[in-house]
């Protein structure tokens, strides 16, 4: 069955134990563009149609996973040079992994332990 309604925009919610820490680390740390915030939940712009969340677990009706079957994954250009900018800024990125599902991959983890996998396909993937 199709979806009754076509999606708009897409968001990512993480619920943080380490509410601060997290926050600062998307948005300091990885740069993220603060979208929307409050005293207990930021939103970051990751594209004009994709967000990514950190909520404060006290806060929510929610609880942290964590840090258990969380990957968030972002498509970037130059894989080396972002391995090398945050191993610059004092952060702990995985070398880089060739041909993983046919693209070139390395992880960093949040404070939450939340990983973060960023990829470069090594040709055009075919979709399913």
């Amino acid at each position: 069955m199709p979806l009754p309604a076509a999606i708009k925009r897409t968001n990512t919610i993480l619920y943080a134990r380490r509410w601060k820490e997290t926050v600062t680390f998307y948005r300091d740390r990885l740069g993220l563009e603060i979208a929307f915030q409050c005293n207990w939940f930021v939103e970051f712009r990751l594209t004009p149609t994709a967000f990514l969340s950190v909520a404060d677990q006290s806060r929510a009706t929610i609880s942290s996973a964590d840090g258990k079957g969380i990957t968030l994954s972002f498509q970037i250009d130059n894989l080396q040079t972002a391995n090398n900018a945050f191993i610059m800024d004092g952060l702990v990125p995985t070398k880089i992994r060739s041909n993983v599902m046919g693209a070139d991959v390395f992880y960093l983890f949040d404070p939450e332990g939340n990983r973060i996998e960023f990829w470069s396909p090594l040709v055009q993937r075919r979709e399913i």
